[in-house]
């Protein structure tokens, strides 16, 4: 769970929390080079948040790492060059392919090697576009240390944490999820982090294009029993003492067309999207009811100098997905959680389905 302070043009900053699965872009999110002018990004951390409550029932969030622990491909001066700045110096790398004069290099960096410079992969083999296999591992990684990013913000130490205004769920859905939607309330917030579903990736345990379920983006560390851990989360609002509890987001990057291309173009711009998160935390109204949660008002995410853009796509609910979806939740529920499934969650997702049934064909 990646933890990022973000201040907008009018000076206000607040702390969000986004948990995705692992290679589904915590990094690039939490080191993010907004394309709105005026907004500041800071970063917290890119991996783990411990949350706890203070004594005024705000919800806070420590990063106990040390250091940035980011997946190499695909990252370079185009995705994220925040992270690019921080991981060519005190930095190990693992399973990257190395270059014969001491460098590094994975797909994606877009960085050209020398006139005469060899590559060795991963395995130690000599490689050369022409092999036909990856240089570097789809997982390979760098760890670098925190204190070198150039935005890393500057209670990112704090033992009391930073207050969270938001917490972000989302995954890999190339096809039935909006780009981003809001959850009515906490416990249906709790539920929209159980149902997280995610195209599986290198980083996962699963080969191929298969989407799993992975709650809370925490299927490979929950460590003990997934009900009585729904039930923690769902306790927090009472353990807040009447404290306003964050604000909770599900996003959708990966959303593709008939043709397979990306609808969004995610990475930096991002931002307009986190843009109407924050102004929805500020009780703007630019947010209507639908089945699975609130999502934007028509004209309401900012997408000045952005070009076109399929909106309808983006937010397209389809009735026979989402009563499907439905349907592989509860079989999944009843088989990982039985009988410890919180009757919150359990509310919430007779209300979804209910919603769900009631939309036209």
């Amino acid at each position: 769970m990646l933890i990022m302070g973000i201040t907008n043009p009018k000076g206000v900053k607040r702390y969000i929390c986004a948990a995705f699965p692992s290679a589904c872009g915590k990094t690039n999110m939490a080191m993010m080079t907004s394309t709105l002018p005026g907004y500041k990004i800071e970063v917290v951390g890119d991996d783990i948040a411990w949350l706890r409550l203070d004594d005024k029932g705000q919800l806070r969030a420590v990063n106990p790492e040390s250091g940035f622990f980011g997946v190499a491909p695909g990252t370079s001066k185009k995705t994220n060059p925040i992270a690019m700045q921080t991981i060519f110096k005190n930095t190990i790398f693992t399973n990257v392919a190395e270059t014969s004069d001491g460098g590094v290099w994975w797909e994606g960096i877009d960085k050209k090697y020398g006139e005469g410079v060899t590559i060795t992969d991963w395995k130690g083999s000599p490689w050369t576009p022409e092999k036909g296999t990856p240089a570097a591992h789809p997982n390979s990684r760098f760890t670098s240390p925190a204190e070198q990013c150039p935005i890393i913000d500057p209670a990112w130490e704090s033992p009391e944490g930073v207050p969270i205004s938001a917490i972000v769920f989302g995954g890999r859905r190339p096809e039935g999820v909006p780009l981003v939607y809001e959850a009515y309330n906490w416990a249906h917030g709790v539920f929209i982090g159980a149902s997280v579903k995610s195209e599986a990736t290198a980083a996962a345990e699963f080969k191929g294009k298969v989407v799993m379920h992975d709650p809370m983006a925490m299927r490979p560390f929950l460590s003990y029993n997934f009900g009585y851990y729904l039930a923690h989360w769902l306790e927090m609002q009472d353990l807040a003492k009447g404290h306003p509890m964050p604000r909770v987001f599900h996003v959708n990057w990966f959303r593709k067309s008939p043709e397979g291309k990306f609808l969004w173009p995610g990475f930096g711009e991002n931002i307009r999207v986190l843009d109407w998160m924050l102004r929805r935390i500020d009780g703007e109204d630019i947010a209507i009811p639908s089945p699975i949660g609130l999502l934007p008002k028509h004209d309401s995410i900012n997408l000045d100098g952005l070009g076109k853009v399929d909106l309808d796509a983006l937010f397209d609910i389809k009735r026979d997905f989402w009563m499907k979806e439905i349907d592989e939740l509860e079989t999944f529920f009843k088989q990982e959680v039985g009988a410890d499934l919180p009757p919150a969650v359990q509310k919430e997702m007779d209300d979804v389905d209910r919603r769900i049934k009631e939309m036209k064909q």
